[in-house]
């Protein structure tokens, strides 16, 4: 029975153990093809196939989407500068408590001693009435007829208006001088992240009762709402002026209702006092802060009641206040500021003195120059290395009236020294004998042997002085010669202010023409249409035709009929954007009526040969058909130029502030000479032309300014040109009190001479280009005059090519074998 249940258990396992092995091999591919699950793409497209048919093409819905956001991000809007962002602030405020009576005496004063040495002054009136008519313009007028609440409105103002611009506020009244250098040398020594209540401080009158003079029982009820501990008299004076951290100014600001509450006495120091005690817990006045101290000094003190300030030098507390109170006069605000400035002007010169002996003893020869860079004078740049031979700065010689080689060349041999120059160099020339009478008191001055100078723009001006000095008298004479340097360095460099101007202000652009030059005159009217009109640029031309006495002016004889019918049907070709081109004709007088050659003014650099007073004439006769506030450009009929130098004209030409009178460039005639390539387009060069600083044609200003300049010189024998019979009064020539002013040739001259109040802005002009009449002169066929005189007018005459070109052709000349290589 065993046996039996032992067999059917192996052969139960035998079977199971088969059938497993058979389903494991062939179950799994029967799962896997029924349970694997069928693409979702392709299970969509069947679904759709069968809904809509096999043509079904898919649509994006778009609608609202994408969904825009709750809530919108919010751009960061920065700061315009980085002192705003992280920040930092200016250093001093100074408000000043004052009246309607004094903002003409004592407030003018204070503003004229201290408002070029502070960061920021206000001056604080009670305002009974609307009145403008002050000098002062930083004035602040309060309505409010509460004398005690006056404090307070000046540090609601200040609160509202600068809290976030500066570290400290003091408030003074009109009667303080405040030396700013002291104080502000003081601030800077000071945290501004503590609370600052600093003065001269007050302590109370009567132990007893310390309200007798505070205004009665109001003042008491206030005193006694005060926390233990802060109703005690330790206040700081406003006499003497207080100073004010810009936290104690937000915490007050805070509490500025209780302020007004708790401040009703009449006295503007104790309301003050009390009104930084509740706001900021300062236990009272400081006077004395992280080892610094404010010093003030009382003139009202038995003692010193007198004004002789060389007395009150003699004290120390005198010369180390800062404050001084109270000035009895304007005219001692003057005296103390001079005091004050001299003496610290003394301190810096000592301090500078101590400063550069101490560098010269580091140096003591033992360490090399090139590594401590000690050089004499100390902290003035060391002059400039040249970078090529062609930038080296030249040494002038001068005596004590004359310059030679003026201008670094041949051309200007002598010079006599201008005005200016001339004071310059006597003074030099007296601090040079000072030092040597100091260094050789034995020898006395003799006579000046020989003088240079050499200006460094990035230095300033150096002299060199060869002294003849005597030592001795009688037959034991002797000369001896020493040599000074003598540096003056160059100051604080400056931007000068200018008014707002834009490049859309119209030009008046006039072109005058002699009858010979008519065709220049028809090139400068087709490069006007090709730059201006076709552009569409804001401008307008008027061309001045100056005939001859005995010269037509109507008909086929007329000589600028040509002119005339090229204005007119370009007029009519772009009429309808505004651009226009009219004339205006002016009758020379006889003696100006001699024919002209085109040779003969072919050399000049002026377009008006010898006549450059003609240029007077012009203008003259020719602003009357413009207007006062017209914006006009001079030029010329053999110029070329681009649209850049149009928009300089309107950027550097400033009605009321400054005239503009560019340097053209004068270009060679080029396949004339055969020394060089005309090329129009390319960029200036030494080999292509130079700079003609002698052409003062070309110049722009406002029509005001020349009339205003005009009628400064009319009195002094340069009339004023109203009608074509005034030229000659201009050409007579002048004698007695009205001579005309010497030098006056050209408009230029003529602002120059009048002294206007207008700037005079000269520089190079590359966009401006001179000699295209030259060129076109001599592709006409013509040539140049037989003789070439010496010189054009007052000046020299242009130049056909350049010094290195001219060498090159003389010696190729003269070397035969170079013309054949």
């Amino acid at each position: 029975m065993r046996r039996l249940d032992r067999f059917i258990r192996n052969h139960c396992f035998l079977l199971s153990l088969a059938i497993g092995l058979v389903l494991s091999l062939c179950v799994p591919e029967i799962l896997i093809e029924l349970i694997q699950p069928e693409c979702p793409q392709e299970a969509a497209e069947n679904l759709l196939i069968e809904r809509f048919g096999q043509d079904f093409e898919p649509q994006l819905n778009l609608v609202n989407k994408p969904l825009a956001a709750k809530k919108p991000v919010k751009n960061v809007i920065r700061p315009r500068y980085y002192s705003s962002e992280l920040g930092i602030r200016e250093k001093l405020f100074i408000g000043v408590m004052t009246s309607q009576e004094h903002i003409n005496t004592y407030a003018t004063a204070f503003n004229r001693t201290i408002a070029h040495l502070v960061n920021k002054i206000k001056f604080f009136i009670y305002a009974d009435s609307v009145k403008t008519n002050y000098k002062l313009k930083n004035i602040v007028g309060f309505t409010d007829t509460h004398e005690n609440r006056r404090p307070f409105h000046v540090i609601k103002y200040i609160a509202d208006n600068y809290l976030k611009e500066y570290d400290y506020f003091l408030l003074v009244p009109d009667n303080v001088y405040v030396d700013a250098r002291k104080l502000k040398k003081l601030l800077y020594h000071m945290s501004i992240t503590f609370d600052l209540y600093m003065g001269g401080a007050r302590v109370g009158l009567d132990a007893g009762n310390p309200f007798n003079d505070l205004g009665g029982g109001a003042a008491s009820a206030g005193e006694e709402d005060l926390p233990p501990g802060l109703n005690d008299r330790n206040y700081c004076s406003l006499e003497a002026g207080i100073l004010f951290s810009n936290s104690v100014i937000r915490k007050m600001r805070n509490n500025l209702e209780r302020c007004v509450r708790i401040g009703s006495t009449s006295d503007h120091s104790v309301n003050i006092g009390r009104c930084v005690k509740y706001a900021s817990r300062v236990a009272g006045c400081q006077e004395s802060f992280q080892g610094m101290r404010q010093y003030s000094y009382a003139l009202d003190s038995p003692g010193r009641r007198h004004r002789d300030f060389s007395e009150l030098a003699k004290q120390e507390a005198f010369r180390n206040a800062s404050t001084v109170y109270p000035v009895q006069t304007p005219e001692d605000f003057y005296r103390l500021h001079a005091y004050f400035s001299k003496d610290h002007l003394e301190k810096v010169q000592s301090s500078s003195y101590d400063l550069e002996q101490k560098s010269y003893r580091i140096a003591n020869g033992s360490i090399s120059n090139k590594i401590l860079e000690i050089r004499w004078p100390l902290g003035v740049p060391p002059p400039s290395a040249p970078e090529t031979r062609h930038d080296i700065l030249t040494w002038q010689l001068l005596n004590g009236t004359h310059s030679f080689l003026s201008h670094g060349n041949a051309e200007h041999t002598v010079a006599p020294l201008s005005k200016v120059d001339a004071l310059d160099f006597e003074k030099v020339l007296q601090i040079a004998l000072q030092y040597a009478a100091l260094k050789h008191p034995r020898l006395t001055y003799h006579s000046l042997h020989s003088a240079y100078r050499k200006f460094d723009a990035t230095r300033g001006m150096d002299y060199q002085l060869h002294l003849s000095l005597q030592e001795g008298s009688g037959r034991n004479r002797q000369l001896l010669v020493k040599s000074f340097e003598v540096v003056k360095p160059l100051g604080r460099v400056e931007v000068v202010p200018s008014p707002y101007v834009t490049e859309s202000t119209r030009i008046a652009v006039l072109v005058p023409a002699f009858e010979h030059q008519v065709p220049d005159a028809l090139e400068f009217v087709a490069q006007y249409e090709r730059v201006c009109m076709q552009n569409q640029d804001n401008t307008f031309l008027l061309l001045i035709f100056l005939y001859r006495l005995d010269s037509p002016s109507k008909g086929d004889d007329d000589p600028f009929k040509s002119l005339k019918t090229l204005a007119l049907d370009l007029s009519t070709k772009y009429k309808t954007d505004g651009s226009r081109i009219a004339w205006v004709s002016i009758r020379l007088p006889e003696q100006l009526s001699t024919p002209v050659d085109a040779s003969d003014w072919l050399l000049h650099a002026s377009m008006y040969g010898p006549r450059q007073l003609i240029s007077l004439v012009v203008a003259d006769l020719a602003l009357p058909k413009l207007g006062l506030e017209s914006l006009v450009l001079m030029a010329t009929p053999g110029m070329n130029f681009k649209a850049d130098f149009l928009n300089r004209v309107r950027m550097n030409t400033i009605q009321g502030f400054q005239v503009y009178a560019p340097i053209g460039f004068q270009m060679y005639p080029c396949r004339w000479a055969q020394f060089c390539k005309e090329c129009d387009t390319c960029d200036v060069s030494q080999s292509s032309g130079y700079f003609d600083r002698h052409n003062h044609d070309v110049i722009s200003f406002y029509s005001r300014d020349y009339v205003q300049a005009r009628k400064l010189l009319h009195p002094q024998g340069l009339p004023i040109i109203r009608s074509d019979l005034d030229i000659d009064q201009l050409l007579m020539p002048t004698e007695g009190p009205d001579t005309r002013p010497a030098g006056v040739e050209s408009i230029l001259d003529m602002f120059v001479a009048a002294q206007h109040s207008v700037h005079i802005l000269r520089g190079v002009e590359p966009n401006l280009r001179f000699g295209q009449d030259v060129r076109n002169y001599l592709a006409r066929g013509g040539t140049l005059p037989p003789e070439v005189p010496e010189r054009c007018g007052r000046e020299k005459c242009i130049h056909l090519a350049s010094r290195k070109q001219i060498g090159d052709a003389i010696i190729r000349y003269e070397d035969k074998s170079i013309l054949h290589k």
